[in-house]
């Protein structure tokens, strides 16, 4: 087997375990990080509703469970039949590596800027009051409640769904490769 095949697949791979882990810890702990968030902003003295009308949540939703999961199993096949040389899976990784860096780069990187998003959101509301709300300050406290090792994780996906997927692209696309898949 090739080494850019093996590197690819293993690429593939790793992000799909990301794909399991990070879901299953902010289903776990999310509520506690809401309610944490929730309590920051009433410190700041504004209803813990604020959040909702803004979108900013932190609990899991089961249908983001669901489509993670489901984005693990595809990348777990994809990886499979690249390790077992099965043309399908080189194929089917071109045309789903770029939806990949570009569906999951976007999510994930509002999750790697979660704090300037917030800030962002917050300074472009039409409540002069939320304005003045401290978006560092709530992520921090939602951050908190969270297993320490998520942020890394987070970032390892927001390099494996970007950088990982463009590499995926043209490692599949040597001519090694292209001789493995015959």
């Amino acid at each position: 087997m090739p080494i850019a095949v093996l590197i690819a697949a293993t690429l593939q791979l790793l992000l799909a375990v990301t794909f399991l882990v990070i879901p299953v810890a902010v289903w776990k702990t999310g509520g506690a990080a809401q309610r944490a968030a929730e309590a920051e902003v009433v410190r700041q003295g504004r209803p813990p509703e604020v959040l909702a009308r803004h979108g900013i949540r932190f609990k899991e939703e089961v249908r983001e469970f669901a489509l993670a999961l489901g984005i693990a199993a595809t990348l777990t096949v994809l990886g499979s039949l690249n390790l077992a040389g099965i043309g399908a899976g080189r194929v089917l990784s071109w045309i789903l590596e770029p939806v990949v860096l570009v569906g999951v780069g976007l999510v994930t990187a509002g999750q790697v800027f979660a704090a300037r998003y917030t800030e962002a959101t917050f300074s472009k509301s039409d409540d002069a009051a939320v304005r003045d709300l401290d978006g560092r300050a709530v992520i921090a406290a939602a951050s908190a409640r969270f297993p320490f090792w998520l942020r890394p994780l987070v970032l390892v996906r927001f390099s494996l769904a970007t950088l990982g997927s463009l590499l995926v692209i043209v490692l599949l696309s040597t001519p090694a490769a292209g001789t493995y898949f015959r």
